[in-house]
């Protein structure tokens, strides 16, 4: 397959890779409020980018649309984690990747979706349930929490459609939106949350997330979306859970499971088809 890796391939692959380890890193600081947490970690995030401030400069609806992904995003993630069953509130959000590849051809004329990559999506999105729910019991109650699971994964599908359709921008302007974006989650903290005191173990695993999957991981997914196929983008991300399983299982010492050697195949399967796709 690596014949078929182009340069916005390796920067998705980059994001995905960091993504992997959000999960992880969620269980060692699962002890503090969400928004606080998110808040902290997009301010962190978005430091390396203040260097160049002057990039910054970009039209309104531009920075209205970096807001809409990376602050709504993680608002509606945050709710439908509190209001639904969390296992089957991340399956819903993880129809991401399914939407980018699906809503490719709507947003963005000239692209075309074929048969391959539409068996590929779904193909990931079934490995990626077996890597997310593989052997627990899921719950069948209903929650309007999966309602914000769904617009969730609308809003990331969408937002990484359109920063190809808004006039180009500096990568460097992700910051401005991650800046803008933690503040409102710390604002959402304060309305929402009770205060807590962090530990320096906290502040080194802040440090760690936002400078990782909730900073640099969003300047290479810019980078990647901007010059690559959102088609093979999108079924590359179903990585994501899987690496987060992986990950994991090797941080909580849990056993290789049959489950997920099955979503590996899947995911796998379908990325090679995907990516061997006519464009």
């Amino acid at each position: 397959m690596s014949r078929y890796l182009s340069a916005p391939h390796l920067y998705a692959l980059g994001a995905i890779a960091l993504w992997a380890s959000l999960a992880t890193l969620g269980v060692a600081l699962s002890h503090l409020p969400p928004f606080l947490l998110t808040g902290l970690s997009l301010l962190i995030g978005s430091l390396p980018a203040w260097p160049r401030w002057r990039e910054w400069r970009i039209p309104g609806p531009t920075v209205a649309l970096g807001l809409y992904g990376l602050f709504g995003y993680h608002f509606l993630l945050f709710i439908a984690l509190r209001d639904a069953p969390p296992v089957e509130a991340n399956l819903v959000n993880y129809l991401w990747p399914l939407l980018i590849v699906v809503l490719s051809p709507v947003l963005l004329p000239g692209l075309k979706l074929h048969a391959a990559h539409l068996g590929a999506a779904v193909a990931g999105f079934a490995g990626a349930a077996l890597a997310i729910a593989g052997g627990r019991q899921l719950s069948g109650e209903l929650s309007w929490g999966y309602l914000a699971a769904l617009g969730s994964a609308i809003i990331w599908a969408s937002y990484s459609l359109l920063t190809k359709r808004v006039p180009r921008f500096p990568t460097a302007a992700i910051g401005l939106f991650g800046l803008v974006s933690g503040l409102l989650s710390l604002l959402c903290h304060a309305l929402l949350e009770e205060p807590v005191a962090l530990t320096v173990r906290d502040w080194v695993l802040v440090t760690v997330m936002g400078l990782g999957p909730l900073g640099a991981a969003f300047f290479l997914w810019d980078r990647a979306l901007k010059d690559g196929d959102p088609r093979t983008i999108g079924i590359l991300s179903y990585v994501t859970p899987l690496g987060s399983t992986l990950m994991l299982m090797l941080f909580t010492g849990r056993a290789f499971s049959p489950w997920v050697a099955g979503a590996a195949a899947l995911i796998v399967g379908a990325a090679v088809v995907g990516m061997r796709a006519r464009g």
